[in-house]
């Protein structure tokens, strides 16, 4: 019975998975018409299985050899000799090549030559970002100065010097990526990026998988993975693998339907309790330094950064699969995202909780809260002016350490993170549930709290300037209508405001066209 595999390639015997003809294909008759390219996506995307899939058609071709070699093995080592002698050896062996001299650093060509291939060859190397800076230098000059010299070569096929005919090098990175300050010397490679599922491909997985188990997988089950992984491959397969198999907090139940209550208990777990090393291997990205701005920036409310992929901060997020770019609705540019709901949401959790494990004391003994909190409502506006006091009274210790950007104001996200922990120890013994949402996927934050049958929604927003106020009352309208709600939050943290403007802006407002009641609330967090 076929699996759900959410890491490593994929077995086509024993897992579910989609096929993607069209872009095996493509890289196929790219290799076949003598192009050199790079293969990338983030981990877990399928590169390694689509270019096994591309590698087997390749073997059907008698006209050419073809040749894979994972490089990982090598990750760890950076003596170019080592590293040249170590590939090297593994061609001749794999070809059964007959030549006697060793080959090194200076003779590494001699490898392709026509003497000694004999065949047009197509090479694929795996891993190959997994090499040291340097080894990747001198291989990838190796390559150009080879697909030059044929280039130029106006022989037949079989004639001319080097028959290294076509070359795919698969990594994370598109070859050297920006990392490399003196600049790709495989600039003559085409480039192909391994895209993320679509949603139709993402329910022929989950529909295959009900045809061979006559077990019925919602609609809405597949719509929420797909939204909420964006199609991410491994995410997607890992979402499968929990609600098909189950871990020790779920077993399923093969002769009830996997339902979206069920989904919504999975994705808690997700999100909180359960491993996932794509997830943690982007955490590990998103938190070094100086990547770590970047993502406290993302999560600002005001307008988007642009996407610009020679951004160095941009590109290593964006190749480890941490970001993602949008195009702007009047086509002009992008804006960065971030990849998917799911990661934006694990990543808020980890900040918010890197940065605030401890917030103090925010109950004093036997306080009273029975004006901000009964058995079935919650006084919103009386608790949000509880916090800005809490934050007002320990903002001196809370913040002492907190990331500032270049002005040396404090990060935005670090308000945000703070009012979410805040919440979280304020209803620690309540049956209420807290979680954030992320409507738009950069920057856009709304908290949620359910208390008991009652759902309050509050969108967060920092204060720019009116038009932005008043356009943040609108969206937040829009929002609440989305949400079946008829009055929603919204949140404004603010440097400093007087008690005048405090009476004209922090009221109630009522749009017409939505017929939805927005609540506005203003936390001053102060200057410094």
């Amino acid at each position: 019975m076929r699996k759900f595999s959410s890491y490593g390639p994929v077995d086509k015997k024993k897992n579910y998975y989609v096929k993607r003809e069209d872009i095996i294909d493509k890289i196929y008759n790219q290799l076949i018409d003598g192009h050199y390219m790079t293969v990338w996506a983030p981990r877990q995307c399928g590169k390694t299985w689509i270019m096994n899939e591309v590698f087997s058609k390749l073997l059907e071709n008698d006209y050419y050899n073809a040749l894979i070699i994972n490089l990982e093995n090598l990750k760890v080592n950076d003596d170019i000799e080592n590293i040249i002698k170590n590939i090297s050896e593994r061609i001749i062996t794999k070809l059964k090549l007959n030549i006697q001299q060793d080959i090194n650093f200076k003779s590494f060509d001699l490898l392709f030559k026509k003497e000694v291939l004999k065949k047009p060859l197509i090479l694929i190397l795996d891993e190959f970002d997994a090499l040291d800076e340097k080894a990747i230098s001198f291989i990838v000059s190796i390559f150009r100065y080879i697909y030059m010299t044929r280039l130029s070569d106006n022989n037949a096929l079989l004639e001319k010097e080097y028959l290294l005919h076509g070359v795919a090098l698969i990594g994370v990175r598109s070859v050297i990526g920006i990392e490399n300050v003196k600049g790709s010397p495989f600039n003559i490679q085409r480039s192909v990026n391994i895209p993320n599922l679509t949603y139709d491909e993402t329910k022929e997985m989950f529909k295959w998988y009900e045809k061979e188990n006559d077990h019925i997988v919602e609609q809405n089950v597949v719509e929420s993975i797909y939204k909420e992984t964006c199609g991410q491959p491994g995410l997607v397969s890992w979402f499968g693998e929990l609600i098909t198999e189950g871990y020790d907090k779920y077993e399923p139940d093969r002769n009830k339907s996997i339902t979206i209550q069920i989904f919504e208990k999975i994705y808690s777990d997700a999100l909180y309790i359960l491993p996932n090393n794509n997830i943690l291997n982007i955490i590990s990205k998103a938190k070094q330094q100086p990547y770590n701005e970047l993502i406290l920036d993302l999560f600002k409310t005001r307008e988007p950064k642009r996407f610009m992929f020679d951004d160095n901060l941009t590109n290593y997020l964006y190749m480890n699969g941490v970001i993602d770019k949008e195009e702007t609705p009047d086509y002009k540019y992008y804006t960065v995202k971030f990849s998917s709901p799911f990661v934006q949401k694990r990543l808020f959790n980890y900040f918010a909780n890197e940065y605030f494990k401890n917030i103090g004391d925010i109950f004093k003994p036997f306080e009273d809260v029975s004006e901000i909190i009964t058995n079935d409502s919650i006084n919103i506006s009386k608790l949000l002016k509880r916090y800005e006091n809490y934050l007002k009274e320990n903002r001196h210790w809370i913040l002492k350490n907190a990331p500032r950007r270049s002005d040396l104001k404090i990060y935005e996200a670090i308000y945000h993170f703070n009012l979410y922990e805040y919440l979280i120890n304020f209803f620690g013994n309540y049956k209420t549930t807290i979680w954030p949402e992320f409507p738009t996927g950069n920057g856009k934050v709304d908290l949620m709290i359910q208390h008991f049958d009652q759902l309050y929604a509050l969108e967060i927003k920092s204060y720019k300037d009116k038009p932005g106020f008043e356009k943040a009352i609108k969206q937040a309208a829009k929002y609440a209508g989305s949400l079946n709600l008829d009055l929603i939050y919204l949140v404004v943290f603010v440097e400093y405001i007087d008690e005048k403007n405090r009476s004209i802006y922090e009221k109630s407002y009522y749009d017409q066209e939505t017929d939805i009641n927005i609540e506005t609330i203003f936390i001053e967090i102060g200057s410094k």
